[in-house]
């Protein structure tokens, strides 16, 4: 997929680059997009040219999350249409945090809501410490679900407790204290870390990596049904999108007010 594809991707030297490519929407996850990206990992993981999937985002921003006027439409559609919208994202982040080959997430700018399940689906992680992170959900009035058995592997409940609660924005340094990041460097140094890990990962043999992964997601307990919680959680974001406080958070947002449960 190139050119104004939502997504697309670049083979070379055993590495496919991928990258959200909707810039004027800073790299929002609407339907297309997560129907593309879906195309492209299943693309790569047949390929045999392909060792490394690399996942970035065009632009200055890594990922805006979801597509809010995408999000917004739902409110007034049917609880089952939710569920099937919310489940092609789950499907998408089980197929990365499954897929048999090593992900490199190479996060150049600011990340939020589902844009933390991409990163937290992903093997090895490098963020630019210049970039921003939060799980903004409930300021929508809505929960980071579909993204929470991904990123709650990483960081654990007590982080998740602060975060998923707050919205608090992070930094690249603080996301790699919580474990969703292995590095925080500057924006300079992106590429060039990014290029070392990947060059680390082509000197391994792609059969024992496949079987690596494997060997990991076998060992964690919770691992091998992250993919089945997914979908599971997003039943219950489906249930919140077409509650009131859901559409009141949504109409504030892109009226530029305060939601009704603010008070300051």
């Amino acid at each position: 997929m190139t050119g104004n594809s939502p997504v697309t991707v670049t083979v070379s030297g055993g590495v496919a680059r991928v990258a959200l490519n909707r810039p004027d929407k800073r790299n929002a996850l609407d339907s297309a997009t997560i129907a593309g990206l879906g195309t492209v990992l299943a693309d790569c993981a047949e390929n045999a040219d392909v060792r490394v999937v690399q996942i970035t985002g065009t632009g200055d921003v890594f990922c805006a999350g979801a597509d809010l006027s995408e999000m917004q439409a739902q409110s007034s559609a049917s609880e089952s249409d939710n569920v099937a919208h919310a489940e092609k994202l789950a499907a998408v982040l089980g197929a990365l945090d499954s897929f048999p080959k090593p992900t490199l997430a190479r996060v150049n700018g600011d990340g939020y809501g589902g844009a933390l399940g991409l990163i937290a689906a992903c093997d090895i992680v490098v963020v630019a410490q210049s970039a921003r992170f939060a799980f903004t959900e409930v300021r929508l009035g809505i929960i980071p679900a579909v993204v929470s058995p991904f990123v709650l592997a990483k960081i654990g409940e007590r982080a998740a407790r602060r975060y998923f609660l707050t919205a608090e924005t992070m930094t690249g340094a603080a996301l790699k204290d919580i474990g969703l990041a292995h590095e925080a460097v500057t924006d300079g140094e992106l590429d060039s870390t990014c290029a070392r890990l990947i060059d680390a990962l082509l000197r391994g043999a792609p059969g024992a990596q496949a079987e690596a992964k494997r060997l990991i997601r076998d060992a964690g307990q919770a691992a091998a049904g992250r993919g089945a919680a997914s979908l599971a959680m997003a039943k219950r974001l489906a249930s919140l999108r077409v509650k009131s406080e859901a559409r009141e958070g949504f109409e504030a947002f892109f009226a530029k007010r305060k939601p009704a449960w603010r008070r300051d």
